[in-house]
């Protein structure tokens, strides 16, 4: 597969979408499924469902956590959340507590096994990036280091609810 964008979809993008956006949303496609076919190929073991593993990332921030909260943090219903707790609870990850500061409430938590599977996850990840990372010239990785501080701020910025002209 090559690097650059196919020119089938830069040429077909709609009117008022830049280049840019389309070809950074590409990279981030192929980044993510590339990393998630190596990582299912290079780990057998990892099979974790990507969802799960956001939910046991906000976990490992800010844990203990309502439902309602990491619904919020991940931008989804709290049934979602509800129902992907659930299944983490069944696999032994996280733990389901009532809210000390509110008895109404409860609260989710990393178990030591939800904490050795991030952890595994989060290595897993780290050194197939690395791997892919040394493959590259010098100059790619120093202008990958160089874009990050700019990518972890485009993501605050997604962060961000959409204005009304964004969203037509």
């Amino acid at each position: 597969m090559s690097a650059q964008p196919r020119s089938d979809v830069t040429a077909s993008r709609p009117a008022g979408t830049e280049p840019e956006a389309r070809q950074l949303t590409e990279a981030v496609t192929r980044l993510r499924r590339a990393l998630r076919s190596s990582i299912r190929t290079d780990y057998p073991w990892e099979t974790l469902p990507m969802a799960q593993v956001e939910l046991l990332q906000v976990l490992g921030e800010h844990s203990p956590a309502r439902i309602s909260d990491l619904a919020a943090r991940r931008r989804l219903a709290p049934s979602t959340v509800s129902g992907l707790i659930g299944q983490m609870i069944a696999a032994g990850l996280v733990t389901r507590d009532v809210d000390p500061a509110d008895r109404r409430a409860s609260v989710v938590a990393l178990t030591a096994a939800g904490h050795e599977k991030l952890a595994a996850w989060t290595t897993a990840h780290e050194r197939r990036i690395d791997v892919a990372l040394t493959a590259l010239g010098s100059s790619d990785r120093a202008a990958i280091a160089h874009a990050l501080p700019a990518l972890f701020q485009l993501a605050e910025h997604l962060g961000e609810p959409a204005t009304d002209a964004e969203q037509r």
